[in-house]
């Protein structure tokens, strides 16, 4: 609606009077999560346990007067600390690079002039001038509008621009009732001004917006830890139970038959290194961390790790329409006159009967548009109509009629310098026009069908008439004119190209889809058939379900796949139902209506381009290139990194039976020490770690895509992981003992003894990671598969070896001895055969532990 509205005579508030509301409410920013100092995360570093062990290590060396000792435990910590320092800062600078949105600048009336500031700045009682393409920096109440359209879809989820009119009260006693809907005169906080013009008085800022409140909800929701991290936990817990116990005993016993405490001391802190059990803790982090660093190579961020866990045990993924199974932008796709219907994109040039409805389209339409419909008219309109009459660039725009509560259409008059007559083109709802072209009941009932037929293909409509006009002075109404109708206009916003084969996939991995939209369920519907959804026919509209008890909705839920017409707490309601019926839910979304259901699901997945701060931060999970297609390769990854973890996980139990055995068998059976904290901090250090990377770097299987998602409830440490992991950590532990015992009968010393099983020890721990790669393929095809990491670890860590057995410094350090050549015949055999006798077993143990 027009309205005259003086901008002159309006002061707004002072700059004093700004200031004071500023100190007093707070700047207009939504509260985001506290960055961590650097300090911080330094202190959270020096917190693990295995640190903590080394500098306890490293300072009874020094106590004991040992310098060299000390000085390889602290070069391990700087090593170590150096390492997870720097994914720490990685991981908070992807995350301050990703608020790539800041806030917007906002044009205000201060002190009687405009003057742009920042958004953060915008105050309650500001008065804000509202022009196409600007975001509103916060709630306001219209005072003035001219053909005011905005797009309120980051709120409501529709994706069609809603009218505002101004306001007819007393704007400090205005409270809006409902978000959405035509001709309201309240704007809010991110939504974005697509055509015309207004005025408005600011009536909340920061956290009391409606952006806000949905932002302040998200903290009443509790995120879950997930089944691994419980998992880990109590295993943590009862290896820290048994640990501490076994290590206090070690101390006692070695006090009191060897006499040396502070020794004792060292060997009870390296059976906690080899008990150690945030060891598993540590190997999780860094796997995931690798895991993070791939996905973010296909454009995916994780904001939180444990979502990489989770992605493979996916059962529902609930997609938000707009903007993400969508492009969010309307492409005009059908025209329809005189009796006959064209479809654009079929078509590489325009019948002639066609020509006057793009014609007329763009004289109603803006000369330099900025909304979005308006220029797909002009697009099309100087494709096909290029060098043709119909384009006027010498026509002058006379005047404008408005939309109106009263009549949804727009005129545009031109003056022809030729004829000299105005030519009135206009543009609107398809009824409206109807109504101006004073069209017959059969008519109009014969143009109502084609409506429809053109609505329930998911079209926005638009129809297009004409007038002409001999008199000097211009009526005052649109209805004065004698329109012809010409036809109509019908716009899609197109499916993403990769979308349908996308949900193949996931209906091919087990994984069932879900649409929410806040469009209607004709709309949903034509989408969901493009795209391939299950059971189009049925859906649930929002009034549907808000009369739906719990029990209703969780039933009616299983079979459907639509839900139209729904608001932002509906979603949460639709997730929360899901959940309760045992799915894992994965929510995609990019508004701030999306933020509470992305962080109810067990996956949150936010669009990282055009998603607000809200959402992203509320995620699991931000796709950088809004690409729904990443959603696909994300579960992928997931699956693949779940499977490797599972492997890697195995090795790393069975890896520590021989560690831990080597360090408590010399103390019962008064032996002398195989492994010191040197010892045990190197194979720390270079092979689990490094191991790591090899199970991630290990390709996926060839079937992941063809399973049924895994049951979150399996347990990473099951009775057969637990089986096979005990079997191949005992053959270890009892292939490197023969060896310390077979040295010690053939009177060896002890750093000959010692020299001679930490060596069989690195060799059969290299055997454990070849072996337990794949269990559906040779040691030999392992070997020569296409896993770079696995060739570099096996160089690096036999060249460790080599380098600390034969580089006489390095040797002298660790207290090894010279290994000749029958000592390294006995080394490679022991290490290998100990595990690679399992391999016989491979036909009776199960591919998929």
């Amino acid at each position: 609606m027009e309205t005259t509205f003086d901008l002159e005579n309006i002061t707004g508030l002072s700059e004093e009077e700004a200031a004071a509301i500023l100190k007093n409410e707070g700047y207009n920013e939504l509260p985001s999560q506290k960055k961590q100092s650097l300090f911080s995360i330094f202190l959270n570093v020096l917190k693990e346990p295995m640190l903590l062990l080394l500098l306890i290590a490293g300072t009874i060396y020094l106590f004991l007067g040992e310098v060299r000792d000390a000085f390889i435990l602290l070069v391990f910590v700087f090593v170590v600390v150096g390492i997870t320092f720097n994914q720490e800062i990685k991981t908070e600078r992807a995350l301050e690079a990703l608020k790539n949105l800041s806030s917007p600048r906002a044009l205000v009336i201060r002190g009687g002039e405009q003057k742009r500031i920042p958004g953060r700045e915008v105050v309650k009682g500001d008065i804000i001038i509202l022009r196409e393409g600007d975001r509103i920096p916060a709630d306001g109440v219209v005072l003035s509008s001219t053909n005011l359209l905005v797009d309120e879809s980051l709120l409501t989820g529709e994706s069609l621009a809603v009218r505002k009119c101004e306001s007819t009260g007393l704007t400090h006693s205005l409270k809006p009732e409902q978000l959405g809907g035509d001709d309201l005169p309240f704007v809010y906080s991110g939504t974005l001004v697509i055509q015309g013009h207004g005025v408005a008085q600011v009536s909340e800022t920061g956290i009391h917006t409606e952006m806000g409140k949905i932002g302040k909800a998200l903290g009443t929701i509790a995120e879950e830890d997930s089944l691994l991290k419980k998992e880990t936990a109590q295993i943590i817990k009862t290896f820290a139970i048994f640990g501490g116990i076994l290590c206090a005993v070690v101390v006692i016993v070695y006090g009191l038959t060897r006499g040396d405490w502070l020794h004792g001391l060292l060997a009870g802190l390296s059976l906690s290194m080899a008990l150690l059990p945030e060891e598993f803790s540590v190997v999780l982090l860094i796997f995931l961390s690798m895991g993070v660093w791939r996905l973010s190579k296909r454009n995916v961020l994780v904001r939180r790790m444990p979502a990489i866990e989770t992605l493979g045990a996916s059962t529902v993924l609930c997609v938000d329409k707009t903007g993400t199974l969508t492009l969010n932008r309307m492409i005009l796709n059908s025209l329809f006159s005189k009796g006959e219907y064209c479809e654009l994109e079929k078509n590489k040039c325009l019948l002639e009967k066609f020509h006057e409805l793009l014609e007329f389209g763009y004289l109603a339409s803006q000369r330099d548009p900025f909304d979005p419909l308006e220029k797909e008219i002009k697009r099309n309109t100087e494709k096909f109509l290029s060098n043709t009459e119909h384009i006027h660039e010498e026509w002058k725009t006379v005047r404008e009629y408005p939309l109106s509560k009263n009549l949804l259409a727009l005129s545009n008059v031109w003056k022809s310098p030729d004829s000299g007559k105005y030519v009135i083109a206009t543009k609107g709802a398809p009824e409206a026009i109807f109504d101006l072209c004073h069209l017959s009941e059969a008519e109009k009932e014969e143009l109502s069908a084609h409506v429809q037929e053109m609505a329930n293909r998911g079209l926005r409509l638009l129809g297009v008439a004409k007038a002409s006009f001999q008199d000097d002075s211009l009526p005052e109404k649109q209805h004065d004119f004698e329109f012809e109708f010409i036809g109509l206009l019908g716009f899609v916003d197109p499916v993403r190209p990769s979308v349908a084969q996308s949900i193949k996939e996931c209906y091919k991995a087990g994984i069932r889809v879900i649409m929410i939209t806040g469009d209607y369920p004709g709309t949903a519907q034509h989408i969901a058939r493009q795209i391939g959804l299950e059971n189009p026919d049925k859906y649930i509209t929002g009034p549907e379900l808000a009369n739906m008890d719990q029990q209703e909705l969780s039933e009616k839920i299983k079979v459907t796949n639509i839900f139209a017409r729904v608001v932002p707490e509906q979603k949460l309601t639709i997730v929360n139902a899901l959940k309760q019926n045992g799915e894992v839910v994965a929510m995609t979304g990019d508004g701030v209506n999306d933020a509470p259901a992305l962080k109810s699901a067990h996956i949150g997945i936010a669009m990282g381009e055009r998603g607000t701060d809200v959402a992203r931060e509320s995620a699991s999970i931000v796709l950088l290139n809004d690409d729904f297609f990443s959603i696909v390769a994300a579960v992928r990854i997931g699956r693949r990194i779940f499977d490797n973890l599972k492997k890697a996980i195995g090795y790393i139990f069975s890896v520590h039976m021989p560690i831990a055995g080597l360090a408590l068998f010399p103390i019962l059976f008064n032996l002398p020490l195989v492994l010191l904290p040197a010892h045990i901090a190197f194979l720390e250090l270079i092979i689990d770690p490094a191991c790591s990377t090899v199970f991630e770097a290990e390709p996926e299987e060839k079937n992941i895509m063809n399973r049924s998602p895994r049951n979150l409830q399996e347990r990473m440490f099951g009775r057969k992981n637990l089986a096979l992991s005990l079997v191949q950590g005992i053959s270890m532990l009892a292939g490197v003992i023969a060896v310390f015992l077979y040295a010690l009968h053939m009177g060896k010393g002890e750093a000959d003894a010692r020299t001679l099983t930490f060596a069989t020890l690195v060799i059969a721990n290299l055997t454990l990671i070849v072996a337990n790669l794949s269990w559906s393929q040779s040691l030999i095809k392992t070997l020569s598969s296409e896993n770079k990491a696995l060739r570099y670890v096996l160089v690096g860590a036999l060249s460790g070896l080599v380098l600390v057995l034969y580089v006489p410094a390095l040797r002298s350090m660790f207290r090894f001895s010279l290994l000749h050549g029958d000592d390294l015949l006995i080394v490679c055999l022991v290490g290998t055969l100990s595990i690679a006798w399992l391999r016989l077993l491979k036909s009776q143990i199960n591919n998929n532990i």
